[in-house]
């Protein structure tokens, strides 16, 4: 067992740790076009990281539910600059990350992308919050999925291109080759005409000549 002498040192040392890493859980109620707002005091160049799960109310199931037309907007601003440093929105079960430039109070917002009038049906949700501040870092394993997953998709539609472009190539040469067999029947069909308009004249020129020499037969009789 330690001595008396040395609980207040072992004391002020957990202290000093716990104040590095600062965790906040909490869960709330939500409606259409209300926007909830939390002050966070942070030092210079401290990340912070939030991870939120909305649940909206369903009137048939009487419950609770994941919503995946649900959108999250998330807003942190810097108090005394009023500059942004979130602004984003994403589904009801994620994570948003930022780290503060300047030190001072921090305002994070959260409301939904619904929107409601006096006379129609508001969205009721239950909101869950949890905001580490400190020794946090963002999700780098998470980061690399939603890479892996836009360079996979940005593949998928090269190849899809790959191939629109094979198959309009294609479309261009059976074009040229049918332009290319319309130009030679075209021209044979002319060529056809040519002779059989010679093979007419020099018919007819025969025909002239033989009948002027019967003429010229009977007159001599």
């Amino acid at each position: 067992m330690a001595p008396r002498s040395l609980w207040l040192p072992l004391c002020l040392l957990f202290s000093c740790l716990v104040a590095l890493q600062t965790a906040h859980a909490l869960h709330f109620y939500l409606d259409s076009n209300e926007i909830r707002c939390f002050i966070e005091e942070l030092p210079t160049d401290t990340v912070v990281e939030g991870h939120y799960r909305a649940l909206e109310w369903n009137e048939k199931e009487q419950t609770y539910l994941i919503n995946e037309e649900l959108g999250i907007l998330v807003e942190v601003d810097e108090m005394e600059t009023n500059h942004a440093v979130v602004k984003t929105r994403g589904p009801p079960d994620s994570r948003f990350t930022f780290t503060s430039h300047e030190a001072g109070d921090h305002s994070i917002c959260l409301s939904t992308n619904y929107s409601s009038s006096w006379f129609g049906p508001q969205a009721h949700i239950r909101l869950y919050l949890d905001i580490v501040v400190g020794a946090a870092k963002p999700d780098v394993e998470q980061d690399r999925t939603h890479i892996s997953e836009i360079a996979s998709k940005v593949r998928e539609l090269n190849l899809k291109l790959e191939d629109v472009r094979r198959e309009q190539q294609y479309q261009r040469e059976r074009e040229a080759d049918f332009r290319n067999l319309s130009e030679a029947t075209n021209s044979k069909a002319v060529w056809y005409s040519v002779l059989q308009i010679v093979a007419l004249l020099a018919t007819c020129a025969w025909q002239l000549r033989h009948l002027k020499r019967f003429f010229e037969d009977r007159k001599m009789r």
